[in-house]
Parts: structure tokens; sequence; C-alpha cells
């Protein structure tokens, strides 16, 4: 018995447990061991992640395809897991023992600090999966994955090992992202570019050979910088090969303020003529710029600042390399001072000395750490890399090609652009939680790298006895002895980056490297569903890192979704004060209101405007379909055994078969093609216009009346497509279409497990030769939906009955419009008259005689051959319905009041208009800002058209 009041904290419960304990959604059920396998891989959260509303859109997205695979008999697999997170892993611990005024992790040590780590991971890590749960994500969580379980590290062990024989993993002295608080390197994707205002310091070099004047251009030359600190670590001027201004120094030498070290003027088009004084200082060992500039001049890397952001000055053979006498006080001077007081006071020194030609506020974008909010420091080190051009290689042709795509495609060229440009891969961090890196170090510094300690040692041993550094009697005794060898190698203490575990993760989640039977089955996957943000640090790595490894790519499809903003389009953000917490809507609507949502919102290509009135609308959307379902279970209404809809013989049953086959084939067509916002739209449509508004209320006078067989088939249908609204809604919203499935539907098995309402016919051989030569596979199931939309073409359809009952729901929406346009009382019946009514009208039009006038308002319906003088026409498929509104409305009251609602439309459209033209208000205003006028403009401009519809309606009447 359904329940009076719709509660979906009760059910959402209730649901779960369900679930869990049927084994709903473990791959490989004996029931599915013949089928085509779906694999997906959920992007893994990070343990120390708490649900956001990107988390919500991804997984809700991705829960869709598989509830829709696994209801279309395939052995779906999706893949949970987590991922360790290293930098905020560490932060949380860290964070904790200071607040717990405990010791830290240097005066822990590394093994101490890691095992309360893993005691933090065993405590907190599974927050984020049991919210997952709640969302009703589908995953088979009894194969749930850490990406440091043991199996995992034993992947990324042999990735690394077996990438470094190839010598596509190598050691290199190069920039990097550093973050001098939490003192390691750091990927692009964990800077944040923040605008900051602050000043453009143009310097004079004295140009060698002339005695500088700071009245006397021709004894300098000037250099803008926005980072004066770091001059003390220049070797080099760039000016634009094309810059007449300076094409005869080119090849001199200046002399380094402060410092007076020669540096070379040098001729390189990074230099923008347009730009400051269009000479800039060459400071390749802190800026990534000018890093390729010192590489294509061969000028030195002096590093100047040190891992904490301060002046590395004494005992820096670098710096000290070449200056003149005396130049190593000033050395001793600045020496550990932090680089933003440096910046200070070198330029006082600087001024004293006159170099100093002005100084301009200038507003840029500085690198800021995401984690850490310190500046950026780019650092001159010792980092281990993957080289990822060659990597990248294959993973650009299987896009190319076909074998990967991207939906929507326009993203390819982002993928393009990016992997056809990219720079070596630093996969080394400075921290301790993590993959340690797999590479030992011998006591003259000789890197053996290998699987185990043991095997680093065996390699060792042999090459130092090769070498005579040790005899081979000694090899041998430490090889036998690990007292013996006790510190002969030490392990490098950094480990990987988090993106080289998760490049891994749709083959090492299954069970590679070993032979387990999951590779062969799931692999490769089928779909990966993930933001446009980690297309370059996570989508290309899995693809390089797939293709090296298993020799295909690791997925067919990228599905990219937008972004989640508040409803005003603007970002989300703490600081902002708009983030919405999707845990707070699932409390307040049901996790089915967010899931429906974020799914009708996520058009592709398009950021989803988030507001609560939203989810509240969907809520009430489910309120809707229980509604309806508790007045067909108190009407009795329920599929009998062997019921055939097909063989209904009434008009309006056969009618509601029809519209449910129509709708059952654009829902399956669109979730195919990825467009989730269309599904959602085509089975919201269909329930609460189709079904409720118009069905049922057009069954009521059926269900309600005596006896008869008429009222035992539509009990029948009405329960019948009840069912096959859950089974259509069931991947939108899980938990409502589960419970009502087993409350009224009365069915063995589950509604997760029950056959999709569509089913694909059998290719013919033409056909399987035409995919082959597209896709390269003869199985349509993992077909791209527009490349095989074949069909069982079985399903219903009866034109001539959705003609009928089409007709008269347009006749009675029509008129409805009418009387709302005009203001005319529910109280005040109308007149109808079908003017030169077809024959078919006329024969169809006195069965449902009732039925309009009660709906439309009406108080007759005649029969003329035209229709009469001041009567609003209507057309209602291609024919004339009139209604008499003379005497029945005021005429110039309404004309009135219409030109008046034109008049502030008007005025709306030319607002919005006059701000949009403005040019500046375009530059600056806010994105959401901009949008929300057009906004405003469009719905203006659509609310004058009705308006102008409705008045030249009112012009029949007069």
């Amino acid at each position: 018995m359904i329940e009076k009041n719709y509660q979906p904290a009760d059910i959402e419960a209730r649901m779960s447990v369900v679930w869990e304990d049927s084994l709903a959604f473990k791959a490989g059920r004996p029931d599915r061991r013949d089928a085509v396998p779906f694999t997906i891989v959920i992007p893994p959260p990070n343990v120390t992640g708490s649900l956001h509303m990107g988390h919500a859109l991804n997984n809700t997205l991705q829960d869709i395809l598989c509830r829709f695979e696994r209801m279309r008999g395939r052995d779906v697999l999706w893949q949970p897991g987590t991922d360790h997170a290293g930098i905020a892993t560490q932060m949380v611990v860290e964070r904790q023992l200071m607040e717990r005024q405990q010791p830290g992790r240097r005066e822990m040590g590394r093994a101490k600090f890691l095992e309360r780590v893993w005691q933090w991971k065993a405590e907190s890590g599974d927050t984020i999966i049991n919210q997952l749960k709640r969302l009703g994500a589908s995953c088979d969580w009894s194969r749930e994955r850490f990406t440091m379980d043991e199996g995992l590290s034993k992947a990324v062990v042999k990735v690394f090992v077996e990438l470094h024989r190839e010598g596509l993993i190598y050691k290199d002295k190069r920039l990097v992202n550093w973050d001098t608080k939490l003192l390691t390197a750091i990927s692009d994707l964990e800077v944040q570019q923040t605008e900051v205002k602050g000043h453009l310091w143009y310097l004079r070099y004295p140009i060698e050979g002339k005695t500088f004047s700071p009245e006397d251009p021709s004894t300098f030359i000037v250099v803008a910088t926005t980072r004066p600190e770091t001059m003390l670590g220049d070797t080099g001027v760039a000016v634009h090969p094309e810059d007449e201004r300076y094409q005869k120094l080119v090849g001199k030498n200046v002399i380094l303020p402060l410092v007076g070290r020669k540096i070379k003027i040098v001729a390189d088009d990074y230099s923008d003529p347009e730009k400051g004084s269009g000479a800039v200082k060459v400071t390749p060992a802190h800026d990534f710029n000018d890093f390729e500039v010192g590489n294509r001049h061969g000028l030195r890397r002096i590093s100047v600042i040190d891992r904490e952001g301060c002046l590395d000055l004494v005992d820096n053979e670098d710096y000290l390399h070449e200056l003149p006498e005396g130049a190593s006080q000033f050395a001793e001077e600045f020496h550990k001072v932090d680089r933003f007081a440096a910046r200070k006071r070198i330029v006082e020194r600087l001024e004293s000395f006159g170099f100093v030609e002005r100084i301009e506020p200038h507003t840029h974008m500085v690198p800021h750490g995401d984690r850490s909010g310190t500046v950026i420091e780019p650092y001159l080190t010792d980092q281990w890399y993957v080289d990822a051009k060659t990597l990248a290689k294959p993973a650009i042709a299987a896009v190319r090609s076909g074998e990967t795509s991207f939906v929507p495609k326009n993203w390819e060229k982002t993928y393009f652009d990016w992997m056809e440009n990219i720079q070596p891969w630093c996969i080394s961090r400075q921290l301790w939680w993590g993959h340690q890196i797999p590479a030992w170090y011998g006591p003259d510094g000789k890197v053996f790298v290998a699987e185990t300690e043991e095997e680093a040692i065996s390699h060792a041993l042999g090459y130092y006895v090769e070498q005579e550094v040790i005899t081979a009697e000694q090899g041998r005794e430490m090889a036998l002895d690990r007292n013996k060898r006790e510190g002969f190698i030490t392990r490098d203490e950094d480990v990987l980056d988090t993106w080289f575990s998760s490049a891994l993760w749709p083959f090492s989640t299954l069970g590679w490297p070993e032979d387990a039977p999951e590779v062969q089955r799931y692999y490769p996957t089928n779909a990966l569903v993930t933001g446009f943000d980690i297309i370059f640090f996570w989508v290309a790595r899995m693809m390089m890192m797939g293709l090296h490894f298993m020799k295909e790519v690791p997925f067919s499809t990228v599905y990219i979704h937008a972004l989640v903003r508040d409803e005003k389009g603007a970002k989300m953000s703490k600081s902002k004060g708009n983030v919405i917490d999707p845990l707070n809507l699932i409390d307040e609507y049901g996790a089915d209101a967010l899931r429906f949502t974020l799914a009708a919102m996520a058009a592709q290509g398009r950021d989803i405007k988030l507001a609560t009135s939203r989810v509240e609308g969907y809520r009430n959307f489910a309120t809707k379909l229980w509604n309806a379902s508790r007045f067909a279970e108190m009407n009795h209404c329920a599929v009998p055994d062997g019921f055939e809809p097909a063989k209904a013989k009434e008009t309006l049953n056969r009618w509601i078969a029809h519209e449910s086959a129509h709708t059952t084939r654009e829902v399956t067509e669109a979730i195919e093609a990825y467009r989730f916002n269309d599904a959602a739209g085509a089975i919201y449509r269909f329930v609460w216009n189709v079904y409720c508004d118009w069905y049922v209320e057009l069954a009521k006078p059926v269900l309600l009346g005596p006896d008869s067989p008429a009222k035992d088939e539509t009990r029948a249908m009405v329960a019948w497509a009840r069912d096959e609204i859950l089974k259509l809604l069931h991947p939108f919203m899980p938990f409502i279409t589960e419970e009502l499935w087993e409350v009224t539907a009365k069915r063995d098995g589950l509604l997760a497990l029950a056959p999709w309402p569509l089913k694909r016919a059998e290719p013919t051989p033409e056909q399987l030769a035409m995919l082959a030569a597209t896709t390269g596979t003869t199985d349509p199931l993992v077909s791209p939906a527009w490349v095989m939309p074949i069909f069982d073409h079985a399903d219903f359809t009866d034109p001539a009955a959705e003609a009928e009952i089409g007709w008269v729901i347009d006749l009675v929406t029509q008129i409805r419009s009418v009387r709302a346009e005009m203001n005319i009382p529910p109280a005040t019946l109308t007149a109808l008259v079908l003017a030169g009514a077809s024959a078919e009208t006329r024969e169809r039009a006195p069965r449902w005689t009732d039925v309009i006038k009660r709906m439309a308002r009406l108080s007759e319906i005649s029969f003329a051959d035209h229709a009469p003088d001041g009567a609003v026409q209507l057309l209602v498929r291609g024919e004339v319905a009139a209604l008499p509104l003379k005497g029945v409305i005021d005429v110039a009251a309404e004309r009135t009041r219409l030109d008046k609602e034109i008049g502030k439309a008007d005025a709306d459209i030319k607002r919005a208009e006059s701000k949009l033209a403005n040019e500046k208000f375009v530059a600056n205003a806010a994105e959401e800002v901009v949008e929300e006028e057009r906004e405003k403009r469009e719905a203006a401009l659509a609310r004058k058209a009705k308006l102008l519809e409705a008045l030249e309606r009112l012009k029949q009447a007069s």
C-alpha cells in the first residue's frame, strides 16, 4: 500500500539497504555471465573530500548511464574508489597534529607519520563514499579501490620501473612550480592564477664600456620587471630581433646593477616591443619563459631563492661565480632574507644608485598554491620526469582516428592543443604520503631503479663490483648479510605525483599487472564522465598510459560535463558565500529531486545555473508521480497476467501505448547520445503532461464509472503505463521508482535489474559490415548511437489514436490559453463552434463532447460552415475552432490592458539592450551579470510576442 505522503528520506534509506543486500550492482552476476560488459571507472574523489556539487553532477550522469545499461541487460561494472591525494591528505593530518599540539611530522619521523595518516584514512576516508551512496550511485561497492592499495601500488612501481628502463622516465634539473610553504613541487593543476595589484619597475642596466649616468640614456638599457628581487640571478637581457632601438646593442654586455656581473644582450622573439621598455631581464632559474630563452641562448641558470622563499647567496657557487671583488659582502647582507622583504630592500638600494627610472602601478596574474595560498616560486631543482611528448603521440592519434571520441566534440581541440605542445611531466613530490619513488642511490649518487630494495641492492652490488669500488668477496658478503650493507644504498625520499597513480586507474583497479580475468573482461572501459578542468591532467595521462601498457585506449567515449554555478551564473566559491551543499539539498528535497535537476539541466556545453527552486520543483514532480501512482492503486489498477497493451481496444488506451513507445524511443536515443537534458525533458513531459494531466484525467470517467470491459482494460493500461514510467525514470530517480515498483508493480525482482522497455534488434549482415567499417567493431552495443541506431521496431504505434486524442488535447489546451489571455473567469462558460469541420472531426467530437466541455469550461459545442462574427479563431490540427466572445469580455478594456503590458515589455527590452550595447558594461561586468541581462532581454521578447499574439486574437472578437 502506498503511503499517503511522499517521504524521500524514508524511501532512500530503505532502498539503499535493499540494493546492497541483493547485490544488485555487482559486476559479473551469474545471470549476466554471457552479457556484453559495460564499464565506467569513477573519477576517484580525494580521500579527504566531501561531496560537492561537481561530484553530484558527475556521479549522477555516470549513474544514469550505468542503470540504463544494466536495465538493457549489460554486465555493468561501475568501478568505485578514492585517491590518496598526496598534498591534501598530508596537510589535513599535519593540521590535526598542530591543532592538538602534538609533534610535527619531522619530529615524528616518516614511519610514524605515515602510520598516523593511515589511521586517519581508516577513520575518515569513507566519508565521501557514504555520501555517494546517499546520492544513489550504483557502483559495485564490493570492488572499491584506493590508489595506495597493495595491488594498485604494485602497478605503480611496475610502470615506473618499465618506463625508466625504456628511457621514458628520467631525472633532470628544470624549473618547477615550487610551494615555499609546503616545500614541494606541485602540478599546474594545483596552481591558481590570482589577479594582484602590484608594480612594474623600470630598471636601468648600465652598458659595458660606458660611464653610467642616469641622465644619459646612451649609457644604459631599461628593462621592465614585476620581480626586482630575482635580478640577482639575471644572466641576460632580451630584446626583439626587429626592434630597431636595440639592434646595435645585441651581442654586447650590460653590467648587472648592485652585483656587477657582466650579462649579455640577446635577440629573442619572446621580448615584446609593445610592452614596457621592449627589453626584459632574463632570469632562467626563476621564470618559466626565461628558462626557455636561456636554453635558446646558452645562458647560465643562477638560482638565488631557496626552498623557503628566501634569498640564498652565501656559499652559492652559481651566484658567486664571476662576481667582481667585493660583491660577496652584498651576498651576506641579503642572505636568508624573505623574497618580498628583499624586494623592498633591493629597490631601495637600486634607487639610491639611480638605477630605477620609474615605478608604475601594474595589475597582473600571480600564481598561488591552491592549498597553501602562498605565492608559487619557479624553482630550479632536480626532479623526476616522464617523457610525455613520446607517450602523447599514440594518444593523439587515437582521438584523431576516432578510437576515442569526446562529447561534446569541441573538447577534442582542447585535448589536441595541449597534447601537441606537451612538456615533460614532473612526477616527483617532496612529500611523505604517496607512492615512494622506487629509486635508490649508491654512495657516489648512482641511481638504481628497481621494483624492490633487494633488486636494487643486487643491481648496486653488481655495478660497484664491476667498477672495482668493492671487491667481489665484499659484494657476496653484503648480499648475504643485511647488516653489512646497511646504509650502502639509500632510497629516494620523494613520492610520485598523485596523477601518476590515477593515470593507471582504468586497468590497475581491475587487477593489472596480475593476469586477472577482470582485466580481460572489463578493459577497455566504455565511457568516462569527467570535468573539462582535468582533460590535461587525468584524461590525457590515462590515454597515454593505457595505450602504452594495455595497447588499447582506456575508454571509447569521454563525456565532458560543464560547471555547476549558482542561479545567477556565478562560479561557486566559499569567499562569495554562494556554495550550495548537495547534502543539504538531499536532506530537504531528496536525492531523486537533486539528481533529476542536474540531469535536466545538463545540456552539452552549457554550464548549469542551479537554483534551489528548481530542486524544489522536481521534488514536486516526484510528488506528482507518487500521487498518480496512489490514485491508480486506490482505483484497483493492476496489470493482469498476460496483458498485451497492443491489443487494447479503447482509443484512449491505444493512445497512451503509442505515447509511451514514442517517449521510450526518445529517452533511449537521448541517453545513448549523452543528451541527458533531452532524456530528462522527454520523461518529464510524459509523466506530468501526458500521463498525469491528460491520460489519468481522461480516464477518470471510465475508472469512476460502472464496471465494464472498458474499465477493466483502462485499469490494466493505467498500471502498465505507470510501470513503463517507472522503468524510464529509474536511471534518473532510482529511489522513488524502486519503491513504487516494489509496492505497486508486484513483480518478482528489482526494478534496477528489470528490462529496459526498448530493445535493440539483431543487426543485419549489411549493418554489421557498415559498423565494422566505421568503428572497427561489430558489436552494436558498444558502438556510438549515431553509427548504429538499430531498434526493435515491434514497439507500439497507433497514428489514428494519436490523431483523435491529440486533437482533444490540442483543442482544450488552446481554449484554455485564450481564456487565460483574455482574463475570462473560470465560472464563465463559453460556447465553441467547430467551423467547416471535416467528416472525421464531426464523427469524433460527439464522443468527447462531455470531456471537452468539462475541461475547457464550455457551455456548448456546435458545428457551422463558417466562424461567427466576433469570434476568436483557433487553428487546431488544420481546422478552425471558434470562440464567440462578443459580450463575454470587455474588448476595449482588454486591449488597454494588453497595450500596457506590451509597453512594459518594450521598456524591459530597451533597458536590457541599452546595457548590452554598452561595450564598457560587457567588458567589465561579471560574466554572470552580462548573461543575466541577455536572459532578461530574451524573456521580454518572448513575453512581447505572446502579448502581440493575444492582441491579434482580440481584434477578431471586436
